[in-house]
This record gives C-alpha cells, structure tokens and sequence, in this order.
C-alpha cells in the first residue's frame, strides 16, 4: 500500500490553473488573502528577531526571493504545478511547499484548481527540517 494519498483527477487544464494560482500566492505572499503563509522555527531562526524593526530587511529578502522564483524545470515540477521551490539563505538550504487544502483546513481539497474550495498553505522551511 502506498504512502502517499492519491491525487483526485484534474479537469483538463487544471495543472496550468493550480500553477497560476499558486503563483498568485506567491506574487502576493504579504497581502495571501483566504490563503496562508508558514515559516518553521528554523526559518526564523535565520531571520532573527523582527521585533521593533530588526531583521526586517532579512525577512523582505526572503519574501522577494520565494515570489521572483521562476526556475521551474520538469526536473523539480513535474507535475507542472509550482507547488515546490529550493533555495539558499543565509548559507542554509531552504524550500518552500505548496500544499491545498479545503476551506476549514480539516483534510485535503478536492479540486486545487477551484479558489472556491481550496485554501492554499505556503509553507518556507530550512530543508533539513523536512
């Protein structure tokens, strides 16, 4: 038996739709609205203290670098979703996720590609953290 939950079918175009909207999270990722946006303690840990306008500049960095990320290859999105991304900061190796969820944020979306339904939760993490 497998380890990973089956994906439901996607309607035709549904990857491009997803891609385009989990880029839209990303474009937007201060203002996410419906949606949310996730740090572990390892990526504060990099960022510091933000408490009275410290280590703002460190987290505007990290922000800007996850919503310009465009290296979406078929290697790392092969499902053509851009739902993962890699990258350093501040010396470490970091990713970001994508995962979708339905709108009580009780169990997995039925359709990712419908905004309608699905609660999109972008989490940053140190990628020895995963």
């Amino acid at each position: 038996m497998s380890d990973q939950t089956p994906m439901p079918a996607q309607p035709a175009g549904g990857q491009r739709k997803i891609a385009r909207l989990n880029d839209e999270l990303r474009a937007n990722i201060t203002q996410p609205g419906a949606n949310r946006v996730m740090m572990t303690s390892g990526i504060a840990d990099l960022i510091g203290d933000v408490a009275v306008f410290r280590n703002f500049r460190k987290r505007a960095e990290l922000l800007r670098t996850i919503a310009a990320y465009d290296t979406f290859t078929p290697a790392n999105d092969p499902y053509g979703e851009h739902d993962l991304g890699t990258f350093v900061f501040e010396g470490a190796a970091c990713m970001w996720k994508i995962d979708y969820y339905d709108a009580d944020l009780s169990a997995g979306s039925e359709d990712p590609s419908n905004p309608q339904v699905t609660v999109r939760v972008l989490t940053i993490m140190r990628a020895d953290e995963r």
